[in-house]
């Protein structure tokens, strides 16, 4: 149906006109989908009589099959005036529209019919002659009676009308024997329209269907299907209330009175509608557990939905057990449609169609897991469904006791939900396809020209990837079967992949040319292996695997080779194992190669079932293994074979025996280890038979191997004790090794054949294990005595301070340590003598007690040597490293002198520090019993240490000149200390300076200003030079001599002699001054005094003299 229907004229026409519409309003209101829907069924159905048209605050102007629930505003109803469906043509007089004031004007309406006008036309005294209303009156009934039936309508129940009031009500019916009155006939003419009325709205009602949604293509749920039979119940409840009311039951005595046949129409209706209730409650209680079980699924998760799809259809088939309705043509169909229409809705709603269309470019995986879910949930419908029939369908029993079995496996029930599902496929095909093509970006294909290829692949992906954004920016929702845009952007992505496919075939079958043995072959198609299953690229690739095949054949054809021209050297290529058993390694490796061009030739075997070269290389892989495994066969006979001599020969050997070094051995060690070793190969290989010899030792295998390591470990600790034993240690355990030689005959005497084998090793084993744990023990011991001697070479008896200076002699931790070593070399010693088990005054214990002694001598020698070497190196000019011991040099009254002394303080220091190291050799005690007195007395007459010790005292004798020779060197102010400073200061003031030493007499000359100025600036110049002195000197780079106390007292004396000369100068202005004061005369000639007052000044103050404060200021003045 179009805008341009014919039938729509008179419709358009009236709701332009009535609510004011432009014509675009009216056009879009008919080209809607639905809406052309609804116009359709109104036409074309008998089972529609009322259309609705009104405006919709939400979605503008719409149109209705019902009358539609909270409106206020106006709605236009188009009435048919009969049930007929029409056809194209003019319908303008089979049309009925008028125009309502939605739910609360229909409500109004009625109320004023009922209530005030028909009232008040049916009042005689008020209307006037009967004449002139009764027309009016029918009108008014008639429009109440259409207005309570459209009411009932729009409320969803059905309302059975009545003729106006005066035509039934309080008339009585005459006799017949009187003849009829004109009342009585319009009486029963009222009746039989009310009959008939009753009638079609009943039979109306009665044919309402649920499936006229399905027809219509609604795609209804379950939830209408019950909603229809809770309504039809409600609805047929009232239909009986209604004619079973008062004025139905006036009608029914009427028309039952006047034998009219009405009254079989009425009864009719009565049974209709009484039948129609009986059945529509059962059915509602028939659909109650589906109901409940569909209310339960639509509150779970999806992924639950699968799982109850069982329950769901055995709900449906207990429906058709308990409902007859259900068994009709049709109806089954109808609920299997609503119960898919649910399930695809849930579907829909669960994947949301924009999220699949996203999923293409994030999170593939997981929407190509939630589409398989889907499809597989709906499949379970039909599956379940499908379970049923194949048990028989529903088996319903029937009155006469016979089982019916009802099939419902119409495919119409699943119609829509098979065209979602092939829609749904034609989504999940998509995804994977995006999923394969997506692992291009990891393929990386290797060889000489791999990286071109790997480019040329990545190049495709890319194209792939906007091929695939492009269909991901799809708006529609791609779940909607309907829409068919879906599936042209699908074919036309399908043909972008199949180019993108050619062109990796391409590369594939490119690169491919160029693999040289299978295996490369092999993972080439291992990387592309996620696109071997597309249909295109195994067409396209078919023809480039019959290389590999021929690779595979070529592989076999080698190996086949190989074995003819290596197999009589086979024994050589392998030298680790024997020559049997080299041979059978070299076939399993051949045999692993064989199957390794087998694996490869598996990658495409797929592809390539059935035709011939798969055929030919099964029949050359099953010959190389045929001939592999009779050579096999060959060369296990023949090892069988020697190795039953080999065993043979070693069951008949001693268990141990003495080499030629006296030391112990097991015997036939290599063959036996060799004949296990066989016996272990040969283990592995099911269908051999071991000969007697062999087979008794395979079976002993695991107590002799026991055996064989506890004698080989018994062996390695005897020949550890005798190899590693020193000569004072070999007469201590002599008497033990000869007792472990008594013992351990016994197994020299017994075979690998012998009886209670293992117990008799276990034996002897543990005698010798127990004395080579005590031999261990002891040597142990002795390594931690050498170790603590050894450790004395490396202990530093003398110590720097943090100057670098010596400190005293011997550290007193370094003495600690040597008694407290000494005390535990000896409590070695004593567990040593228990461990060996020998007395005290044994010659073999004292011998072994000397060898120790020894050792300690010799350790505490070289701990001297290397002290005494530490203090010769260190004063020896040539390796000194630092200053090793301190003196001062000193101003006394005597002159100057060294603290301690040179000549007696410091060697007396030095012998001190000796005598301290020969003393720390008397530290350790004595462990020898035949030598008496301590370590020092022995060890101090070694002509090393006194060689040592005279190097020594030759250096004391070297820095004791060096250092007369220094003080020699600052006795050049020695005249400071030594002159007589009072005679001094009288020549000066006598004779102007300082007589020389063979002047008797001279001069008188007193001295001058000049004089003094001389005098204290030579003062000035001798305090700073001797300012300037080193405050340490080292001598002979060891000998630290500290010149500050010399320097500090030097300085003390040229103090003393300057002051003497700015004392005088002082003394002399003070007097000068005293007698300007006194004269009162500025002038300074008035002083009595020789010399210039300014000048005296100026000097005092050159030389550092502060004049007081009361002489400064009697100057200023």
């Amino acid at each position: 149906m179009d805008g341009n229907d014919e039938r729509l004229d008179v419709i358009r026409s009236f709701t332009v006109n009535s609510f004011r519409l432009d014509p675009d309003s009216w056009r879009e209101l008919v080209l809607q989908d639905e809406n052309r829907v609804i116009f359709k069924g109104f036409f074309s159905s008998q089972d529609f009589r009322n259309l609705f048209i009104y405006r919709d605050s939400e979605s503008g102007l719409s149109v209705s099959l019902h009358f539609p629930k909270n409106v206020q505003t106006k709605v236009i109803c188009v009435s048919k005036t009969s049930r007929d469906a029409f056809s194209t043509g003019s319908v303008r007089e089979r049309f009925m529209i008028q125009e309502v004031q939605g739910d609360s004007a229909m409500t109004s309406l009625v109320s004023v019919c009922e209530e005030v006008t028909c009232p008040l036309l049916s009042n005689q005294e008020s209307s006037g002659a009967a004449g002139e209303v009764e027309e009016p009156q029918r009108i008014m009934e008639r429009k109440k009676n259409e207005t309570l039936v459209m009411k009932a309508q729009i409320e969803g129940w059905t309302f059975l009308p009545h003729q106006h009031g005066n035509t039934v009500h309080d008339h009585n019916l005459h006799d017949n024997s009187k003849g009829w009155k004109s009342s009585d006939l319009k009486l029963s003419q009222a009746c039989d329209w009310t009959i008939t009325e009753w009638l079609n709205l009943v039979s109306e009602f009665l044919q309402q269907d649920s499936s006229e949604a399905v027809l219509d293509k609604v795609k209804p749920l379950p939830s209408e299907e019950f909603n229809f039979w809770r309504s039809r119940v409600k609805n047929l409840q009232s239909l009986q209330q209604q004619l079973q009311s008062s004025r139905a039951q006036q009608v029914a005595s009427i028309v039952q009175q006047t034998g009219n046949i009405s009254w079989f129409t009425l009864r009719d209706v009565y049974r209709r509608v009484e039948e129609g209730l009986q059945e529509a409650e059962q059915v509602s209680l028939a659909l109650s557990p589906l109901q409940e079980k569909l209310e339960q699924l639509e509150q779970v998760e999806y992924q639950q939905l699968g799982s109850n799809m069982a329950a769901v259809m055995e709900g449906v088939h207990q429906v058709l057990i308990r409902s007859e309705v259900y068994r009709r043509p049709g109806r089954l169909m109808v609920l299997l449609i609503e119960i898919c229409n649910l399930f695809i809705q849930k579907s829909r709603d669960f994947l949301r169609g924009e999220a699949v269309m996203h999923g293409l470019v994030s999170e593939t995986g997981r929407v190509l897991d939630d589409v398989r879910l889907v499809i597989w949930t709906l499949k379970t419908i039909k599956e379940a469904n499908l379970e049923i029939q194949n048990q028989g369908g529903v088996q319903i029993p029937a009155q006469d006791g016979i089982t019916h079995c009802w099939n419902s496996s119409s495919h119409l029930s699943f119609i829509h939900l098979d065209i979602l599902l092939t829609r749904l496929q034609s989504i999940q095909e998509l995804l994977c396809v995006t999923l394969q093509l997506s692992q291009l970006d990891q393929v990386l294909v290797s060889g000489v020209r791999g990286r071109m290829w790997t480019d040329e692949v990545q190049n495709v992906y890319q194209d792939f990837l906007c091929h695939v954004r492009v269909l991901s920016e799809y708006t529609c929702d791609p779940t909607d079967p309907g829409d068919k845009s879906f599936e042209l952007l699908l074919d036309q992505f399908q043909a972008q992949v199949s180019d993108q496919e050619r062109r990796l075939v391409s590369v594939l079958s490119r690169s491919f040319a160029e693999c040289c043995v299978s295996s490369s072959a092999a993972q080439l198609l291992q990387i592309f292996g996620f696109l071997l299953d597309r249909p295109l690229v195994q067409d396209e690739l078919l023809p480039q695997l019959g290389r590999l095949v021929k690779l595979v054949l070529m592989e076999l054809d080698q190996t086949k080779l190989l074995f003819y021209t290596e197999r009589e050297k086979s024994e050589t290529l392998i030298r680790s194992k024997s020559s049997t058993a080299a041979r059978l390694c070299w076939t399993r490796q051949l045999q692993l190669r064989a199957e390794e061009a087998m694996n490869s030739y598996k990658t495409v075997q797929h592809l390539c079932a059935g035709s011939a070269e798969g055929q030919l290389v099964d029949q050359r892989f099953q010959e190389l293994a045929d001939l592999l495994q009779v050579f096999r066969d060959q060369v296990s006979t023949e090892r069988i074979s020697q190795l039953d001599l080999d065993c043979g020969f070693i069951l008949d050997q001693p268990l141990i025996q003495h080499t030629v070094q006296g030391m112990l051995g097991v015997s036939c060690s290599q063959q036996l280890r060799a004949a296990l070793r066989e016996l272990r190969y040969a283990s592995r290989e099911t269908d051999l038979m071991l000969h007697p010899h062999a087979a008794r030792l395979f079976t002993c295998r695991d107590d002799i191997t026991q055996s064989y390591l506890k004698l080989s470990d018994m062996v390695s600790c005897y020949n550890q004790v005798l190899s590693d034993a020193l000569q004072v240690e070999l007469p201590l355990i002599q008497d033990q090794l000869e007792e472990l030689k008594q013992h351990l005959s016994e197994l020299q005497r017994n075979t690998w054949r012998s009886g209670g084998l293992q117990l008799l090793v276990e034996q002897q084993t543990e005698r010798v294990l127990i004395f080579h744990s005590t031999v261990s023990e002891a040597r142990a011991n002795m390594d931690a005595m050498t170790h603590i001697i050894q450790g004395w070479a490396e202990l530093h008896l003398l110590q720097r301070s943090g100057d670098s200076l010596l400190v005293g002699g011997a550290t007193e931790q370094s003495c600690r340590g040597l008694r407290e070593e000494g005390q535990q070399l000896l409590r070695l010693t004593q567990v040593n003598r228990s461990l060996y088990g020998v007395q005290d005054s044994s010659e073999t214990w004292i011998r072994y007690l000397d060898h120790i002694d020894d050792k300690v001598q010799e350790g505490l020698l070289q701990l001297l040597l290397r002290t005494l070497h530490f203090l010769s190196d260190n004063m020896n000019p040539q390796s000194s490293s630092g200053a090793l011991l301190a003196i001062s040099l000193q101003l006394q009254e005597t002159g100057s002198v060294f603290e301690p002394s040179v000549g007696v303080g410091l060697p007396d220091l030095l012998k001190s520090i000796i005598n301290d190291i020969y003393a720390a050799a008397s530290l350790p005690p004595g462990l020898s019993v035949n030598r008496h007195g301590n370590y020092q007395v022995s060890l101090q007459q070694r002509p090393a240490l006194c060689e040592l010790e005279q190097e020594v005292m030759s250096h004391l004798v070297q820095v004791r000149k060096e250092a007369e020779h220094l003080r020699a060197k600052l006795d050049r102010y020695s005249y400071l200390w030594e002159s007589d400073r009072r005679g001094v200061m009288e020549d000066f003031l006598t004779y102007g300076r300082q007589l020389e030493a063979d002047e008797l007499e001279a001069e008188v000359t007193p001295p001058t200003l000049k004089d003094f100025r001389r005098e204290i600036e030579s003062l000035q110049t001798l305090s700073t030079e001797v300012a300037h002195l080193d405050d340490v000197i080292t001598l002979l780079g060891w000998l630290q001599v500290n010149l500050q106390p010399f320097r500090e007292s030097l300085l003390s004396v040229i103090n003393v002699w300057k002051h003497m000369y700015t004392g005088y100068l002082l003394d002399s202005l003070t007097d000068s001054v005293q007698q300007v004061s006194q004269r009162g005369n500025d002038d300074e000639e008035s002083s009595s005094s020789s010399f210039c007052l300014t000048e005296s000044v100026v000097l005092l103050e050159a030389a550092g003299v502060q004049l007081p404060e009361h002489l400064a200021a009697q100057i200023q003045c």
